[in-house]
């Protein structure tokens, strides 16, 4: 089955702060990945940036919004992150694994779901 949302819910202590040593590598694999990378390294920075000044702050991070064809998405409601594709050419098998890896080498506590209130 073709995955078109990935949740990445963190559990027990781990929260927002853990996510800012890790966050440019994350944003990295999945700009990446989707062929959405900027061509000039100040823009991925200026992204990086405005995400980890929250997550340093543990404060929920604005995640990356852009029109493409993936986007990051940090919901006010619950202590997570999902990478969410608009196109149903692209399968986010290969990115969630990807991120599973950085999350786990970070010693994060999580768990994932996938296609979850998918709606196209």
């Amino acid at each position: 089955m073709k995955i078109f949302t990935s949740h990445f819910i963190l559990l027990k202590d781990s929260d927002y702060q853990d996510l800012s040593p890790i966050f440019a590598e994350i944003l990295k694999v999945v700009l990446e990945e989707c062929g959405q990378m900027p061509e000039e390294d100040e823009i991925f920075h200026m992204f990086v940036d405005a995400n980890t000044v929250d997550l340093d702050l543990n404060r929920k991070p604005e995640g990356y919004n852009r029109k493409g064809k993936v986007r990051i998405i940090f919901p006010t409601d619950r202590k997570e992150f999902y990478i969410k594709t608009f196109s149903k050419a692209i399968d986010l098998k290969h990115i969630t694994y990807r991120v599973e890896v950085i999350l786990e080498n970070a010693n994060i506590s999580f768990k994932t779901t996938t296609n979850d209130n998918v709606e196209f």
